[in-house]
């Protein structure tokens, strides 16, 4: 059977909020179904994800909800027509006493007092994603007054950055601490966390989403130049958070499209050695928010990131409020399968020469280096509560399928997102432990076909009803 590895993350929103719409995009190859908390409101959201759990039943389908919180967008606010066009050489105004419905081609209200004290002469602001640029000539009280550098047509409440990161916003706003206490009552699988600097913004994120009740695990989404700045700013945000984004959209803007690349590379790398899940975003199959196939960059974009072993891919509007929303998915799904063809997806010096800190670590290292090289392994099974053995297991790059077999519909929905991982609704705490092997051959064959003379590789705890951690490992030959 062919398992597609990487996983999918598709954004819901108008194009893709009815229970056929959804159950399309679950068969098309959604794994994980992401709500975006910068549109919609709490009613809308919380449907999509009682429509999201009832689809995913029906379907017999683990199916993770990541809630991507809004964060401290820094916006300018509203023209009078809705929008003006700039040209080059023209000065222009932002201003924080500026009426915020009464903008023109020379002045514009800012969301963002803070802009006059973290900004000096000679910086550049970028506006929509970088397409107006302007370069900032001085600070008279409440305004920031520019030059336009780059021109053309600008709207309303669009996104501005600063060329190289430094703006001072908090990463969690009062909207954010909102959204955080729906995402524990719709009991969300992960909480992403826009526009984080230091590790502590995703520790006051899981202090927040625990004292919601909230078990989730946190993304960091990595869009601020501060973040990447060096290994050691990058290696502390991704160490404090459960899973990164590479979140290209405002990253790309901050560092440059030049850098953004390698520095994309650098990201998955990074995440990847320190045992945490990444997932690659942004404008990955644009073109198919109007056309029913993606381009020839996009398909190549997306398999690249396959081939540099990112857990995921994502979707955005291309999902959420695009023509195309389904062919989407089944696009990327086919990209992926075809990137895992090349030989590179199969070989690994993950953590060669290091100490594993960890008796659980030990045993899942050991069982991926053990399939990778004993002729005739189909697949790993993973006895597990948490998810965490078969994480460190994804780690390794490998074609043999690693089957999470646990009872925790959280950890189900948890391990979706990791790359090479599908979950299996499996309860060994009431089994004899003689006969544990035995039935979790059995659930395997449900699953995966196999052969007289096939191996199989199960790794598991002492006591399969707590979660004291795996210590043990076996070969299983098929009869």
């Amino acid at each position: 059977m062919n398992l597609r590895r990487t996983k999918i993350v598709a954004t819901l929103g108008p194009a893709t909020q009815t229970h056929e719409q959804i159950e399309k995009m679950i068969l098309a190859g959604m794994n994980v179904a992401r709500l975006n908390f910068s549109h919609g409101n709490h009613h809308e959201h919380r449907q999509r994800a009682q429509t999201i759990r009832a689809m995913a039943r029906k379907l017999q389908k683990h199916i993770a909800i990541m809630v991507d919180l809004q964060g401290p967008k820094i916006r300018i606010a509203q023209f009078i027509n809705g929008q003006v066009t700039l040209q080059a050489g023209q000065p222009f105004v932002l201003s924080n006493t500026h009426p915020h419905n009464a903008g023109t081609a020379h002045i514009v209200g800012i969301d963002y007092p803070a802009l006059v004290t973290d900004c000096q002469p000679g910086d550049e602001l970028l506006l929509d994603d970088g397409r107006v640029v302007l370069e900032i000539t001085g600070i008279e009280g409440q305004e920031v007054h520019t030059l336009v550098v780059t021109g053309g047509s600008l709207s309303n409440n669009k996104g501005i950055n600063r060329k190289g990161g430094g703006l001072s916003a908090p990463s969690l706003t009062a909207k954010d601490e909102e959204d955080i206490k729906l995402a524990a009552d719709i009991q969300a699988d992960y909480i992403a966390v826009s526009f984080p600097r230091y590790g502590s913004d995703i520790e006051h994120a899981r202090q927040l989403a625990r004292q919601a009740g909230s078990h989730a695990w946190i993304v960091a989404k990595i869009e601020r130049a501060e973040a990447v700045i060096d290994d050691q700013a990058l290696d502390a945000l991704i160490t404090a958070s459960d899973a990164v984004m590479v979140a290209r959209g405002d990253l790309g803007v901050e560092v440059g499209d030049a850098e953004l690349a390698g520095i994309q590379k650098k990201i998955i790398l990074h995440a990847r050695t320190l045992n945490k899940v990444v997932i690659t975003a942004t404008q990955m199959m644009e073109s198919m928010i109007t056309n029913p196939i993606p381009t020839r960059a996009e398909v190549s974009d997306v398999a690249n990131a396959v081939l540099d072993y990112t857990d995921a891919v994502m979707l955005s509007a291309e999902s959420a409020s695009g023509n195309f929303p389904v062919e989407a998915v089944m696009a990327m799904s086919r990209i992926c399968m075809g990137a895992e063809k090349h030989p590179t997806s199969n070989k690994s010096g993950h953590r060669l020469g290091q100490v594993f800190p960890r008796c659980d670590e030990t045993i899942a290292l050991s069982a991926m280096y053990a399939a990778n090289h004993f002729p005739g392994v189909k697949a790993i099974v993973s006895l597990s509560e948490s998810g965490h053995t078969p994480l460190i297991m994804s780690r390794i790059r490998s074609g043999i399928p690693i089957y999470c077999f646990t009872r925790h519909k959280e950890t189900q929905n948890r391990v979706a997102l990791f790359r090479g991982v599908y979950p299996v609704n499996f309860d060994s705490s009431h089994l004899d432990p003689a006969m544990l092997m035995q039935a979790a051959l059995d659930e395997l064959k449900k699953h995966q076909t196999l052969n007289s003379g096939d191996w199989i590789i199960v790794t598991n705890g002492d006591n399969n009803a707590s979660q004291s951690g795996t210590n043990g490992m076996k070969l299983i030959c098929v009869d």
